[in-house]
């Protein structure tokens, strides 16, 4: 397809890296598919690295690395200076970024450029950041115009921040359902499986407790841990020590989640905090019945009972009770799993996620004509 860069929009999408994780997995498949007769999408990031890079890379205009160790370093100023310069050069109109760290080296180098259109996010609701970090980062929010969040829970997050709502939109994660296996049948429940980051505020330690409840009350199961982390070898160790390392295998990071959830009976999902998790969206995509905790983004995606079961955070005998429940009866755990399927095909898709984009973007030219008298003044020497 021939390049008509006159006739295309110039976005730039900023993100931490292409390691695989949530944010990066939405962020690469928004990459995939903008329109690109419609926008020329430039990509910047901290660290050129991760499994989905090359995903991305075929579908970028432009994919430039900017790497920082740390905002208080000297080197952070330069990086911050040529990445306004980056925006400049390309003529970049439109801005996104997408995390914490992306957000404020992002924001500040937009702003310095005047882009003008700039599109902050919000992917997370309780990341246990100090005060100190949120005013950092509610500066931020400050010099963007649109902030994106990707669930209401999120959205309420930043209004009692003390953002004005007016200027917060919802646009929930997508999913490819046409990865996902499209129909089931009643079984025995033998498989349980959990997809995250090894990380703390995913809880894996909290379901290694429930593992063993229910393995002292009798069930016979077989439970999967899929995701890389930083908490992979103390979560080894603690399954061991609790006797659990023929129940628990630690699978890694995966690409072939949707074959692994089409051999799974029930997915759960531990954390004490979530916006809106990819993992569960995939698993209710693929007609598994879902136990997860009551927080966040997860009162909106589960329908208490109808689409899968919610418990109270951190409580291992709730977690445990709502995954034998299911055990016991293998029909209610395959009517939550075709109720949560059929939730999710009818309300989210990446080409509703996508298209929720492209329309924040077409506001751009508009933007663009508000800002003229400004960006028409001497601009800061970059």
């Amino acid at each position: 397809m021939p390049v008509v860069r006159a006739e295309r929009l110039p976005v730039a999408i900023f993100i931490t890296s292409f390691e695989p994780g949530g944010t990066e997995r939405q962020m690469s498949e928004l990459v995939r598919r903008v329109d690109p007769s419609r926008f020329e999408v430039h990509v910047a990031c901290f660290h050129r690295r991760g499994a989905w890079l090359a995903r991305v890379e075929p579908f970028a205009a432009s994919l430039e690395e900017f790497p920082i160790s740390g905002f208080h370093k000297p080197s952070t100023a330069r990086e911050l200076i040529r990445f306004a310069r980056w925006c400049r050069s390309r003529g970049i109109a439109v801005l996104q970024t997408c995390d914490y760290y992306a957000n404020i080296f992002g924001q500040t180098g937009g702003a310095l450029a005047r882009v003008p259109l700039r599109i902050a996010s919000r992917r997370d609701i309780n990341p246990g950041r100090t005060r100190a970090q949120l005013a950092v980062q509610a500066a931020s929010y400050r010099l963007a115009h649109q902030i994106v969040a990707n669930s209401a829970a999120a959205r309420d997050v930043v209004v009692a921040e003390g953002l004005n709502a007016s200027r917060v939109l919802v646009i929930p994660n997508g999913i490819d359902t046409d990865r996902f296996v499209a129909a089931r049948r009643p079984r025995p429940v033998r498989t349980v499986i959990t997809v995250a980051n090894l990380r703390a505020e995913k809880r894996h330690d909290v379901l290694l407790h429930a593992v063993q409840l229910l393995v002292a009350a009798g069930h016979d199961l077989q439970f999967q841990f899929v995701g890389a982390g930083p908490l992979r070898g103390v979560l080894e160790r603690e399954a061991a020590a609790r006797g659990l390392s023929e129940r628990v295998t630690f699978l890694g990071h995966r690409d072939d989640v949707p074959a692994l959830l089409a051999a799974a009976d029930i997915f759960v999902l531990p954390s004490e905090n979530e916006a809106f998790p990819n993992g569960v969206l995939e698993a209710m995509t693929a007609g598994l019945p879902v136990v997860a905790n009551a927080v966040g983004g997860l009162l909106n995606l589960i329908d208490d009972g109808t689409t899968g079961l919610l418990v109270p955070p951190c409580d291992p005998a709730a977690l445990a009770e709502a995954i034998g429940s299911l055990v016991r009866d293998e029909r209610r755990a395959w009517r939550l799993g075709q109720a949560a399927q059929e939730h999710v095909r009818t309300r989210y898709s990446f080409d509703t996620m996508v298209r929720g984009f492209e329309a924040v973007y077409d506001t751009a030219p508009r933007m663009r004509r508000l800002s003229s008298v400004q960006m028409s003044r001497a601009a800061p020497r970059l």
